[in-house]
Order: structure tokens, then sequence, then C-alpha cells
């Protein structure tokens, strides 16, 4: 079985996961994970993930400003990424520009009429297969 990629939007309260197939062609949603600032909740749902799918690389959006920036979430994105290196030091880290992502994900809910009172549950995962399929994209 080949390893997949795991796509990342990571935010304050919720991270969205996207997943690569086995073959690392297409990429779907696979949950949004509500952690409200807590990295421990996450990391053991990532566990979890783990357990059920054999994980070759973490790709991570990081939140430029639109010029190109760094923000402060790009500081909290970094600590993050560096406690996924502590804990998984097997699995390699990869990071995409993720500017846009939100905005793309919110279009793309319009476009199929998702339920206005749904669209928060779902936009971070949906931003996440943005985020893994650019990656993918890249390495093509």
């Amino acid at each position: 079985m080949k390893a997949r990629l795991l796509g990342i939007d990571y935010g304050g309260a919720r991270v969205g996961i996207a997943i690569s197939d086995a073959l690392g062609i297409t990429a779907q949603g696979l949950k949004t994970i509500h952690h409200n600032g807590n990295d421990r909740v996450l990391l053991k749902e990532l566990d979890e993930i783990l357990n059920q799918y054999e994980i070759s690389t973490f790709v991570v959006g990081m939140p430029y400003n639109m010029n190109g920036s760094s923000s402060e979430r790009v500081d909290v994105t970094n600590k993050f990424i560096h406690k996924l290196k502590c804990k998984y030091n097997k699995i390699q880290i990869e990071t995409v520009d993720e500017r846009l992502t939100t905005v793309e994900a919110h279009r793309t809910m319009n476009d199929l009429n998702i339920n206005p009172k749904n669209k928060k549950n779902i936009v971070d995962t949906i931003s996440a297969v943005y985020i893994l399929e650019t990656y993918m994209n890249k390495i093509k």
C-alpha cells in the first residue's frame, strides 16, 4: 500500500484535513477537527488518522498576508509544525502558500448551494483540499 499525503488547514479553533488517494492522484476532504486552540486534541485526532492510513507527507498551509509577508498566524502555524516534527519525525512536512484558499472554498460552497449553517463546518476541510491539490500539482 502506497503512503498518502495529508493536507492540513491549521486554524485557531478548527483544522481542515484532506487526504490523497493511495496513488497520489486526487485529494478529498477527510474532516474538520474542532480543537479550540488545544493542539493536544488535534494531535490525538492525527494519531487516529495515522492508525487508519499510511501517511508519507503532511502538507500544511501557510497563512501569509496578501502582500506575501508573515503574519502572527504564520508564527502560530510554525509552532504547530514544530510539534508535528517532534511527534511524527518520520513523516515529511511540506508547506504551501494558502492565500485565497478560504476565498476559493467559499466560492465552491456557493456554487454547490451549501446551506449557510453548514459552511462553517466544512470551509476548513475544503481549504485543506485546495492546499493539498496545490502541493500535488507542484510535484507533478
